[in-house]
């Protein structure tokens, strides 16, 4: 697995485009969230339909042709230097056919920013665009509006991405020992629901696997695991970082499931790394060069996420 190309870091009045690919918004998140990134001297600009909501799926923010338009708007607008997602739930997957992604690549690259469900798309911009794109925070989610420790590291990697080379975690070995390999990842469940689909990856070889969820039972989460096990996803991944299991069943239920299926691979494998759904999350670069220290609990990044 080779690393990705990195976009250009975001400079003082960048204008950002915020688009809705998943869940319904709620209005006075993304307020906040705009005020947040007005703050940090960025110029953001809202996507026609980010407070739609379906007429009858009322789960999705608007419909997927009016999703999937403004995701494209946003990103072949050559005045966009960066798309930000507003918030997951479920949806993006319902868009990754709908976009033009010939169009998308001839924009260039940029930064894309997201998490949760949007999982779905940062694989169709690995796949499709060969791009770097940032697992963290969302403009209308709580945790960049309240966390300053989310906040804060989601502004260093934009606008000063060397200061964050090295990724440190309170997280713990689960499986010690170190590894070298490129990042990829995300939400446990959309990894395994991606599977057979034309834009999922066959195979994490040479890769250092991020995988983190929210709001599942243990048995669903050895589901998914299993899954990508008998897919064969882990064959030849160089090493696992696991993030946030928020709203999951007691950690030690979900810690033995974790050994006892990530266990037998044979590569480090860091618990608790601090990214995805739970307080104060880390943003990680997927696609990038990297070292991880279990035994430590950092990822460590070979060249900056962003040029």
């Amino acid at each position: 697995m080779k690393p990705l190309v990195r976009p250009s870091r975001l400079a003082p009045g960048a204008r950002v485009a915020v688009v809705a690919p998943s869940g319904p918004v709620p209005e006075e998140r993304l307020r906040a969230g705009l005020d947040m990134l007005r703050g940090w001297d960025l110029d953001p600009v809202v996507a026609p339909h980010v407070l739609d909501r379906h007429g009858e799926l009322a789960y999705l923010a608007g419909t997927d042709a009016d999703r999937a338009a403004d995701l494209q708007t946003a990103w072949c607008d050559p005045a966009v230097d960066a798309v930000l997602c507003a918030r997951g739930g479920y949806g993006a997957q319902r868009l990754v056919d709908l976009l033009d992604w010939e169009a998308m690549r001839a924009a260039g690259p940029k930064v894309f920013v997201g998490f949760s469900d949007v999982t779905a798309l940062h694989e169709a911009f690995a796949n499709r665009l060969g791009l770097v794109t940032l697992h963290g925070p969302m403009a209308a989610g709580v945790d960049f509006i309240k966390n300053a420790r989310a906040q804060e590291h989601l502004r260093a990697t934009l606008f000063e991405p060397e200061s964050v080379l090295t990724i440190a975690s309170t997280g713990s070995a689960l499986i010690p020992g170190r590894a070298r390999g490129v990042t990829l990842g995300g939400c446990l469940c959309l990894l395994a629901a991606e599977v057979g689909t034309p834009y999922a990856r066959t195979s994490a070889r040479g890769g250092l696997l991020c995988l983190e969820d929210v709001g599942e039972e243990t048995y669903r989460l050895d589901r998914y695991l299993t899954q990508l096990l008998r897919a064969g996803l882990f064959e030849g991944v160089r090493g696992v970082l696991l993030g946030s299991w928020q709203e999951c069943e007691p950690y030690e239920r979900v810690r033995a499931l974790l050994l006892d299926r990530l266990g037998g691979l044979g590569v480090p494998v860091v618990e608790e790394f601090g990214f995805g759904h739970g307080e104060g999350a880390l943003t990680i670069p997927l696609g990038v060069s990297a070292e991880l220290d279990a035994d430590a609990g950092t990822l460590t990044l070979d060249e900056s996420a962003l040029r």
